[in-house]
Order: C-alpha cells, then structure tokens, then sequence
C-alpha cells in the first residue's frame, strides 16, 4: 500500500508544470541568468565576421599599407635624374674694390653659368620601376596570403564561440531537468521510498551541474572575447551573439582534386612565384646598373666682353667597378628565390594532405556519434531516469546513465566542432572557400 502510494505521488509530480523562472530564482544555489530587461544582443553570422575581419583587422589594416608603401616606391624608382644648374664668377676685384665699375665688370671679370643632366644608360629607370611593380605584386600576394590566414583564425574562433554556446545550452537544460529529479526526490523521501542519504547524493550531484554553467559561461564569453579581437574590437557591439550551429557538411572532393586546386589557388604560392619574377628584375636591374652613366653639360661664359659656350661630357670608365658583387648576388638570389618556390609548392601539397586526413578522421568520428551512439545514451538516460522516479531502478544506476548522457553529448557537440575546424582547416589549406 504505500509503495503504490508513492508511485501514485511520483506520477502526480511528473504532470506538474515545472517551476517558473522566479521560482527557480529563490533558490540560492542556482546559477544566474541573464538579464531580460536588456536589449536583445545583435546577432553575427560566420560571413558577417569574416566580412568584418578582412575591413577592420588591425594587423590586416596594417599589412595592406604596405602595398601603398611599395606603390610609393614605384613612383620614386620611375624618377628621372634631376638637372644640375652651376655658376661662378671670376677675376672680382675684391682687393682693389677703386677698380670696381661696370665696365670693368663687361670688360675684365668672367661669368659662367651651365646646366646638366644625366644620362642614364641601360634602362635603368625602366628597370627600377620594373623591379618595384614585382616587389609590389609579391606584397600584394603575401596580403592575400594574411587574409587566408585571418579568416581560418576567424572560423576556427567563430566554431569555438559556436561550441560554447551549445555547451552552455546542454548545461543549463541538464540543471533545469536534474532540479526536476531533486523535487521529485523530496517528495519520495517525504513517502519512505528512498532514505536521506540518497537524497544527499543526488543534491551534490547538482553541484557538477551547477559548476558545468557557470564554466560554460566562462567559456562563451572567452570565446566571444577572442573572435571581437580578431574583427576589430570597436567594430563589434558589448551585447553581441554568434548566430549559427554545429553542423556536419561531408566534402566530396577526392584528394587529387583538392590538391589541384590549391596549387591554383594558394595566395602564398603565388607569392613564392611571383618572388622569383622579383627575384629576376632585381638581376637585370644590378646588370643595368652595372652599366656607366654619362654626365652631359652645357656652360655659357662672359670673359672680357665676349660671350661663349662649351659643352662638357664625363663618363666613368668601367676599368675595375662593373657591378660584379651585386650581378653575383642577386643571380644566387634568383636561385634562392626558385628554391622557396618549390619548397613552398611542397608545403602545399603537405598542407593539403594533413588537412584531408584530419577532415577524414573527424568525418568517421561524426559520423559513429551519428549512427546512434547519441540516441542510445538519450534513451538510456530517460529509461534510467523514469524508472528511478517510479522506484524501479536504483539511484547509481540513474547517476551513471546521468553523466553517460552528458558525457556522449559533450563529445558530440566537440565532434561536431573539430569537424567543422577541420573544414575550415582544409578551405584554408586548399586557398578557397568554396570546396566543391
């Protein structure tokens, strides 16, 4: 009679609407929650936070201007020499200032005055601008390179962020659903079912639930923290969310393909390719310089009433200076800069095939998550959970299948973010988001 009794009461509670939210909040040992009288926080999409990225990185803002500091050398490298202008005076009767008149001035004292230029041979001017179109090019590719580079570090943040707030939401609906079972329990140590002692156990199991919040709050605001850093701090509001899930999207492409693509699309690669072009204008740019330039000069000369002209011309002779250190040195930088290139191909190549085995593993372990281990240990719980309300199963029995619950969910949830990074991983190894 009184173990129906207590089921009777077991059964009464399960169809009692749960607690409200002010109920819940007289309870001292339950965690905070937020505020509602705030304004709701602005929502942010994975492309919201790239696009916010790429306009208001600082360290990205900062590697751009160096494009307009390479384009600034352009301008100064396609500078032609300046002309010169000279004059002079001579025979002034500076110890004899009696002699001084004009005409002695147009008769006995010399003026010269000439202007020259020079003239720079082997192209060099052309060269110059040659080499520094090339240094840009290669600056703009090593930006291009920074920008893969920032947006893999936004995704992987964004999935974090992403991943904490899914945590927090596991953990607060498993301390609301545990509080039931703590109420409930009450009532069945009010009836005789179970003794004080396993009440005491199940209220400090609510201690992990409780400590499992509040560390999944701490976790999403690091989390939100560290990707406003990557977008700009001042860009992006105090009250703010990340919008989005953990999703599961296999990639169909075979290796080879992969492969294929990013050694057309890396932006690093192409830096290390258009390094060798650079590499090569500052080899012709040394050989032109290693050509003699000529110093041409016109002078006009007023000596004792007459009025002349001469022309002047001075050229070095190439006898022991032909520029042969830097020819030297900057054919082995030709060679250095071929090498980094296929060094760089390499690593592509490697970069690739870890990102595609790392996507491979993380696509099997989903996918044995989704095959029904999460299930079984969902309906695991809710068995062990309803049998232990009504006095059938015993309290060890429902706390195992408790935390096997939690524990499955908690690694499913990480499965689903290490393969969402591991894509990310590849679009980054591969030079390209958009993965066939």
């Amino acid at each position: 009679m009184r173990n129906a009794l207590a089921l009777a009461l077991a059964a009464a509670l399960l169809i009692l609407p749960a607690p409200s939210a002010a109920q819940q909040r007289k309870n001292p040992a339950e965690p905070p929650r937020a505020d509602t009288s705030q304004p709701p926080p602005a929502k942010l999409t994975l492309d919201d936070a790239i696009r916010m990225a790429l306009d208001h990185n600082h360290a990205l803002l900062a590697a751009r201007s160096t494009i307009l500091q390479n384009q600034a050398q352009e301008i100064t490298a396609n500078l032609r020499p300046n002309p010169t202008l000279s004059w002079d005076t001579q025979f002034f009767p500076l110890f004899q200032p009696s002699q001084f008149s004009l005409d002695y001035l147009d008769n006995q004292a010399q003026f010269d005055i000439g202007i020259g230029y020079l003239f720079e041979r082997g192209k060099k001017r052309q060269h110059r601008l040659q080499a520094a179109r090339d240094a840009t090019s290669v600056t703009r590719a090593q930006v291009s390179d920074s920008e893969r580079t920032l947006v893999f570090n936004v995704a992987s943040q964004f999935i974090s962020a992403l991943l904490a707030e899914s945590t927090l939401e596991l953990a607060q609906q498993d301390y609301d659903s545990f509080q039931n079972t703590v109420q409930i329990s009450e009532s069945r140590l009010k009836a005789g079912d179970i003794s004080q002692g396993d009440l005491l156990k199940i209220k400090l199991q609510l201690l992990q639930f409780q400590t499992d919040v509040l560390n999944a709050k701490v976790a999403k605001v690091q989390a939100l923290a560290g990707l406003r850093q990557l977008l700009g701090f001042e860009s992006v509001p105090d009250n703010y969310e990340v919008s989005g899930e953990l999703v599961y999207r296999p990639v169909k492409e075979n290796l080879d393909g992969l492969k294929a693509l990013a050694l057309q699309n890396r932006p690093d690669l192409k830096a290390a390719h258009l390094g060798v072009t650079a590499a090569q204008s500052q080899a012709a740019l040394a050989v032109a310089n290693g050509k003699r330039d000529l110093s041409a000069s016109f002078n006009y000369t007023h000596t004792a009433g007459v009025n002349s002209g001469a022309f002047f011309f001075n050229i070095d002779l190439p006898i022991f200076d032909r520029n042969q250190g830097e020819i030297a040195r900057t054919r082995y930088a030709v060679t250095q800069a071929e090498e980094l290139q296929t060094e760089t191909a390499q690593q592509v190549l490697t970069d690739v095939t870890d990102a595609y085995a790392n996507l491979h593993t993380n696509d099997e372990v989903v996918q044995l998550y989704q095959s029904g281990y999460v299930d079984m240990a969902t309906e695991s719980r809710d068995i062990s959970r309803y049998s232990y309300e009504r006095g059938v199963a015993s309290l060890l029995d429902y706390l195992d299948a408790e935390r096997t619950y939690r524990a499955s969910q908690l690694a499913y949830r990480q499965a689903l973010a290490n393969y969402m990074t591991a894509l990310e991983q590849m679009r980054e190894a591969v030079g390209t988001r958009n993965l066939p």
